[in-house]
């Protein structure tokens, strides 16, 4: 009895010190660009490397933003990924419970060929969108980098997947309370698929952060510029920029991601979970 509680706990020992070894990996990159943020740019290339550095040098997070526009390039961001959060979850809730929970001829072959546009790699619908943008006339705008945000299957995929665990007792008796279907969308079934909207909210967030193609192809103007423009910018003419600037720009970029992963960690891993069950 003993000897399987050792042996138990034993295996339980080992499991953690390999989690916890894999976890100081994983953090290594973030801790060396928190810590060379902090250095002098003669320090940042010295031989041998420290990890840490000898002298906290705070200015270059002062130079982040006295020598470039980098507050204008977070609101920026800021507002297109809001924005597009707001209006993606809108409509991959209705896409999601039109395919779960509304039966309709061809609804499972519609269902397929949504799916397949994710087998379309974005880099083949670049000039498509563009020219749709053009007649559009928002070329220069930020809401060419919104609008093509707006429809991601794999959002609709997972709300899909996640509302058809929901139980249709719950539908049932909603019918019988005299409700409608707009009423037991919004007050039965999106607040019981609270989980999945909200990890999907965190991956079009990420996805719209680091969206770097987007502004370079469809905005000129440099108010109107997003973060990802904006941490090219601090690389300077030829990459010759300061790499303790650029890395405390890239510092502050991982900020708002990380505290909203952190915040909605519980949901996130949730949402995961239980999109890939079906009652």
């Amino acid at each position: 009895m003993r000897q399987k509680k050792f042996e138990k706990m034993g295996k339980g020992f080992i499991l953690h010190l390999f989690l916890v070894m894999l976890c100081v990996l994983m953090m290594l990159p973030f801790c060396w660009v928190f810590s060379t943020s902090l250095r002098l740019p003669g320090e940042s290339f010295r031989l041998p490397p420290s990890f840490f550095p000898t002298d906290f040098y705070y200015q270059n997070y002062l130079d982040v933003f006295s020598k470039f526009p980098f507050a204008r390039f977070m609101l920026n961001s800021i507002l297109v990924a809001v924005t597009v959060v707001a209006l993606n979850a809108l409509v991959s809730t209705m896409a999601g419970y039109s395919f779960a929970r509304i039966p309709f001829k061809g609804k499972s072959a519609m269902f397929m060929l949504f799916l397949a546009g994710m087998m379309i790699p974005s880099q083949a619908t670049m000039i498509p969108v563009y020219i749709v943008m053009s007649r559009l006339k928002l070329v220069g705008s930020l809401w060419a980098i919104i609008l093509p945000a707006i429809i991601n299957p794999l959002s609709i995929f997972f709300i899909r997947q996640f509302m058809m665990t929901i139980p249709g007792s719950y539908e049932d008796a909603a019918y019988i309370d005299g409700a409608g279907r707009w009423q037991i969308y919004l007050r039965v079934i999106l607040p019981m698929s609270k989980s999945v909207i909200v990890m999907t909210m965190l991956l079009n967030f990420i996805a719209s952060w680091n969206n770097f193609m987007g502004p370079l192809i469809y905005l000129s103007d440099w108010n109107q510029m997003t973060l990802p423009i904006g941490l090219r910018m601090l690389q300077g003419y030829m990459g010759t920029g300061s790499i303790g600037i650029i890395l405390a720009g890239v510092a502050l970029s991982i900020l708002i991601p990380t505290g909203l992963y952190l915040a909605g960690q519980k949901y996130f891993l949730q949402g995961m979970t239980l999109s890939g069950l079906k009652s």
